[in-house]
């Protein structure tokens, strides 16, 4: 995917350079072509295709964190609640 991107980022840089360089072109009409055909089209192709593999993330985050509340119920425990601390025993 990566490599797409970097192909393409490679192509919109040789069309501003183009365009910069054209008699009756500009820097910023470059500016302009490298933001607007380069940098948002792969911008929003990698956060579409970034989306299944953010998606796998916090699945996984989140059967992590039930797997460790299972085990604390499993040992007799009770999971703690959130913000809180546990007091310190003084032995008598």
């Amino acid at each position: 995917m990566y490599l797409v991107a970097i192909a393409w980022l490679y192509v919109a840089l040789m069309m501003a350079m183009a365009e910069a360089t054209a008699a009756n072109g500009s820097l910023l009409g470059a500016v302009f072509t490298f933001l607007i055909y380069g940098l948002l089209p792969v911008a929003i192709l990698v956060y579409i295709l970034g989306t299944p593999g953010r998606k796998a993330k916090l699945r996984a985050q989140a059967a992590a964190e039930l797997a460790l509340l299972r085990q604390q119920a499993d040992e007799g425990g009770q999971p703690p609640a959130a913000g809180t601390v546990a007091a310190e025993r003084k032995e008598p």
